[in-house]
């Protein structure tokens, strides 16, 4: 193993991975270092890109705490994020589409009753949300456990404001016996993804924008089926087909009805606009 040169080295490296016990990882990481060094030989990378390339790598890993996924976002921007969940998450033409999980999830959110309001102050016009989840047969799928996240009118997750002593657009609900759930939150609108790492830095250097069409976030989990982690995306928004992390399904589309003002889906009187949404869900059978 010596006098490797460009020629030889990436056979060496794979030789090295041949005593790997476990298949899968010596299946992985030696796909990993042909395609590496495949693109380091197809643009001859000069040692400056490199080093520009690890000084990126960890300022991305620098900008990552317990409220912010740099590398998710990255992930979403280079498209990995929809092949992943494209390849892993094929289903039946009646079940709903899985999309991008996104940087803004954050674990342990406030379990509220169905009805209840998860905004939490947020601002934004009212959005009142009436959904149903069910088998692939139709079968209503009761105490399915639905984790729902939204930014808010100014476009900023609770997780992106400084200062906040309680969550802000976002809840965890169960549905009833009949499959059905219903809470208020507010109307999404369309916002940029953060630009202040490196992140921003690639789309800024590439002529992209960061925005993202409007749409809500849900996590659904329930014995017997899979986990659905998809978004509502909001009819007409202008980023509908130039998504900044290519999250688009039209299936995934909903009609965020307006209301000028009156009696609200829950019964409340509403002197200004508020908007009512109402989508069905449809989940894939484990296994």
């Amino acid at each position: 193993m010596r006098n490797i040169n460009e020629h030889t080295i990436t056979a060496a490296v794979l030789d090295r991975l041949s005593d790997c016990g476990d298949p899968r990882l010596k299946e992985i990481l030696s796909s990993l270092v042909r395609h590496l060094h495949d693109f380091a030989r197809e643009v001859k990378l000069t040692e400056a890109e490199w080093m520009a390339g690890i000084d990126y790598l960890t300022a991305t890993g620098q900008k990552c705490d317990g409220k912010r996924q740099e590398f998710i976002l990255l992930s979403d921007t280079l498209g990995l994020s929809t092949l992943v969940v494209a390849q892993n998450h094929a289903k039946s033409a009646q079940a709903t589409e899985a999309t991008v999980f996104g940087p803004f999830h954050v674990p342990g959110a406030p379990r509220l009753p169905l009805g209840g309001d998860m905004s939490g102050g947020a601002v934004g016009e009212p959005l009142f949300v009436d959904a149903t989840v069910r088998g692939r047969d139709g079968e209503p799928v009761a105490d399915a456990e639905v984790d729902v996240w939204e930014a808010d009118a100014e476009g900023f997750y609770d997780v992106q404001r400084a200062g906040l002593d309680a969550p802000q657009g976002r809840a965890v609900f169960r549905t009833d016996a009949q499959g059905r759930l219903w809470f208020r939150g507010v109307l999404p609108v369309a916002y940029p993804i953060p630009t202040d790492g490196p992140v921003g830095t690639m789309l800024n250097a590439t002529g992209r924008h960061p925005w993202r069409p409007a749409h809500v976030h849900f996590m659904i989990r329930a014995p017997g089926y899979q986990t659905l982690i998809t978004h509502v995306f909001r009819d007409g928004d202008p980023y509908l087909d130039s998504d900044a992390v290519f999250g688009v399904r039209s299936s995934l589309i909903g009609d965020y009805e307006r209301h000028e003002a009156g009696p609200a889906p829950d019964g409340s009187a509403q002197a200004g606009p508020f908007h009512a949404l109402s989508f069905g869900f449809v989940l894939e059978p484990a296994g």
